[in-house]
């Protein structure tokens, strides 16, 4: 079965990576052409000569980006399978498709909208290039943190649900994770090397296009693999208790 469900949360991906494709190509691309002409303006006033392209602006933006998304949300859905083979049937008694929407909708805002919060996307043509280790680095941190503290707080979760009913034990489980997270993203050094002078409505757009592919991408796995799953799962819990 784990063969099964691994199957289809990659297949689930790479839909989620198609759509998320248009969506990044439609919403994405045109801050990013917008950033990449700001920079190359400031070049040009300041009488940098630019550095040679190794790989086209043409094929960044087609072949380049559908091989990002799409490598990345299949990926995705494999791990996704995986944890959903961990969750179905402890989430109370959530079908297998309810089971696959909440860890979609958890899914985005751990991996996701929490370190972005600390550590949001910025253009292509932002930031200093000497630095993009070290970026990279803290920006991982935060997304390990946020993931472990998400299972340490849904392991609470369910130790609690006996003492104070699954309601209760909820809403302190939350509290709980919002706090340390607040805490570790306080702790995490601060990163901002957006130039005074970069145009803030393409920053805006490049930032919200960015969240709205993340949340294509996981509302897609969600819905398109709880599709997928439900009728064999449910066919075989009529035959196990046969």
């Amino acid at each position: 079965m784990m063969r099964t469900l691994l199957v289809r949360g990659m297949l689930s991906g790479l839909v989620a990576g198609l759509l998320a494709l248009v969506f990044a190509h439609i919403f994405g691309e045109p801050s990013v052409v917008s950033a990449i002409g700001f920079e190359s303006a400031a070049q040009a006033a300041t009488g940098e000569t630019p550095e040679p392209e190794l790989v086209s602006r043409e094929v960044q933006s087609t072949i380049g980006l559908a091989t990002a998304v799409v490598v990345y949300a299949v990926a995705f859905g494999g791990l996704f399978s995986l944890a959903f083979a961990v969750a179905y049937g402890r989430i109370g008694r959530l079908s297998a498709r309810a089971t696959a929407a909440v860890l979609a909708l958890g899914g985005y805002l751990v991996v996701f909208v929490v370190p972005f919060l600390k550590y949001p996307a910025n253009p292509p043509a932002v930031g200093n290039h000497d630095t993009i280790s070290q970026r990279t680095g803290w920006y991982l941190a935060m997304v390990v943190a946020s993931v472990l503290l998400a299972v340490a707080a849904a392991y609470l979760g369910q130790r609690l649900t006996s003492r104070l009913g699954a309601w209760n034990a909820t809403l302190t489980a939350s509290a709980v994770f919002i706090v340390t997270v607040a805490l570790v993203q306080f702790l995490l050094p601060t990163i901002n090397e957006v130039p005074d002078v970069f145009p803030a409505t393409v920053l805006w757009d490049f930032r919200v296009a960015s969240l709205g592919t993340q949340l294509v991408m996981w509302a897609t796995i969600g819905l398109v693999f709880g599709a997928l799953v439900a009728h064999p799962l449910t066919a075989r819990e009529r035959h196990s208790v046969r």
